[in-house]
């Protein structure tokens, strides 16, 4: 695995950090008197998603994370995970559940998402930054109520809960960011 720099060390690098894969979330350089200059980080748990903050020291060896991406296609989920089909190879690929419980309400059937590897074994799952989801359930808004700008909860074809505005109606697609989970607009069908 490739040593990393350390003025390589910014938002977005993926490293080694106590033998599992960690990618940096925010990085700041700090040189103090008398002292060597550390580069303290917040780093987040690819594999468990636990956030950690380091210090790391100048000339301290830091190994890369070596991580691939593959595409596959979302085929169905149970209580033991998910499971895709690779794109290139056919073959099934199966992402336990405690890795992949936080993004099942984001995935339908057939939906084309990248897989990440580490050490050759599939670790999560990169969604696209807004997915299109329908309504399944949601109480109606009652006239009058538009002008308040309020929201109402709506159950989505993933069994997802969302808060989405008040004039949105059951069968209506709405797209929504993956990242935060929030409702972004209507998506045209």
């Amino acid at each position: 695995m490739p040593t990393l720099d350390f003025s390589g060390l910014k938002k977005g690098t993926v490293m080694v950090f106590n033998n599992q894969p960690h990618e940096i979330m925010w990085s700041q350089f700090v040189r103090m008197q008398q002292r060597k200059p550390v580069m303290q980080m917040k780093m987040r748990n690819l594999i468990t998603g636990k956030v950690v903050e380091y210090s790391a020291k100048s000339g301290e060896r830091i190994e890369g994370a070596d991580i691939t991406k593959q595409k596959a296609q979302f085929l169905y989920a149970d209580p033991s995970g998910a499971h895709f089909m690779n794109n290139e190879t056919y073959e099934t690929v199966d992402i336990p559940r405690d890795l992949s419980e936080d993004k099942l309400g984001y995935l339908k059937e057939g939906m084309d998402v990248n897989l990440v590897y580490f050490d050759d074994k599939p670790i999560s799952i990169d969604l696209p930054i807004k997915v299109d989801l329908k309504v399944v359930s949601t109480p109606p808004g009652t006239r009058g109520d538009t002008a308040t700008g309020g929201t109402k909860q709506a159950i989505l074809e993933t069994k997802l809960v969302v808060n989405v505005p008040l004039f949105i109606k059951e069968g209506e697609l709405v797209r929504v960011n993956t990242e935060t989970g929030e409702y972004v607009e209507r998506a045209n069908p």
